[in-house]
């Protein structure tokens, strides 16, 4: 467990858990600039199945949201794990954005295109 580390891949919209190069996890965002400030909408976080049971995800979680939070931009939780994680954390209460409508709108063209492509 020791080679198990998170990186940000901006290029793909996601933070990544990696053991010993290898991607084992993710936390899916999507940028949104609908308001004052910049918001990354996280919509899902997943752990494999063989990793499951060792806080990864917390930790995938946390670096995410500490990344997300210290530059400055917004948090809106869609995804139900992210959800759950910032309500045992309210440390990041001042960079949740309440999710709204236009941030689903935005997230279902947004992931709409991605399957057509």
């Amino acid at each position: 467990m020791s080679d198990i580390t998170v990186r940000h891949n901006a290029g793909r919209q996601r933070f990544e858990l990696l053991d010993a190069g290898n991607v084992i996890g993710k936390a899916a965002y999507k940028e949104f600039d609908g308001g004052a400030s910049p918001q990354r909408i996280f919509y899902h976080t997943v752990v494999n199945e063989e990793y499951g049971g060792q806080g990864l995800a917390g930790r995938l979680a946390t670096v995410a949201l500490d990344e997300t939070a210290g530059a400055g931009v917004g948090i809106v939780p869609v995804c139900p794990f992210i959800k759950k994680f910032l309500t045992k954390h309210p440390e990041y209460s001042e960079s949740v954005v309440p999710v709204k409508p236009a941030h689903l709108e935005f997230l279902d063209a947004a992931l709409s295109a991605r399957a057509r492509a």
